[in-house]
């Protein structure tokens, strides 16, 4: 038994990774990742700065690390959940539902995607999967089947994202006070309607 428990107990590396990793993404969230320092992450994780560089060579590579890791995983939980639905108004209410508790439940982990977003999507590759590339998989596969009418899948994809997004970045910054699950539902169906669900589909593309 002491033997299994060893093995599963994380190293005293890998607790202070951790520690550096849940320290650094509360303040980015509430400070902004510009006017957060390497010496702010530090003391608030109690810990010298030069421990934080065996870690991570530098600030930024510690955001590329906080926003890959938490993007993946979010896109793989993405993935699972709308593979359990078989049309894509439940696809997009349990996709639609998940943003929306995750922002609830993690608010400084969902701020800081919004915040850095931009400025590290450039270093996502081809074979990463996205939750960008789940939901554009499962609007293509509802033209196919015909839920909704043809149409440029990125655009599709952006508008999806937009309309879920925005109400995000609302939130955060207290234009929209109640809680997101709140309003999830209305934010499925405004997606469903923006698609052109419902309509037939050969007014739509090809």
């Amino acid at each position: 038994m002491a033997a299994t428990m060893a093995r599963v107990t994380p190293s005293r590396g890998a607790r202070t990774q951790e520690k550096i990793q849940e320290v650094a993404l509360a303040l980015f969230a509430e400070k902004g990742v510009d006017r957060t320092t390497i010496g702010d992450i530090a003391g608030a994780a109690g810990i010298a700065e030069g421990t934080i560089y065996r870690h991570y060579p530098g600030k930024e590579e510690l955001i590329w690390q906080l926003f890959s890791t938490n993007y993946l995983r979010l896109a793989a939980e993405v993935e699972a959940l709308q593979a359990e639905r078989h049309d894509l108004p439940g696809k997009l209410r349990v996709m639609v539902g998940m943003f929306c508790s995750l922002f609830e439940q993690d608010p400084d982990m969902f701020r800081f995607l919004l915040l850095v977003q931009h400025g590290q999507l450039s270093r996502v590759t081809e074979d990463m999967q996205t939750p960008v590339k789940v939901i554009k998989t499962v609007l293509e596969t509802a033209m196919a089947r015909g839920e909704i009418p043809r149409q440029d899948a990125e655009v599709a994809t952006a508008m999806v994202m937009g309309i879920v997004l925005q109400v995000a970045v609302f939130r955060v910054y207290g234009r929209v006070t109640r809680p997101l699950g709140e309003v999830a539902d209305q934010l499925a169906e405004s997606c469903w309607r923006a698609l052109g669900g419902g309509l037939r589909t050969e007014r739509g593309e090809g």
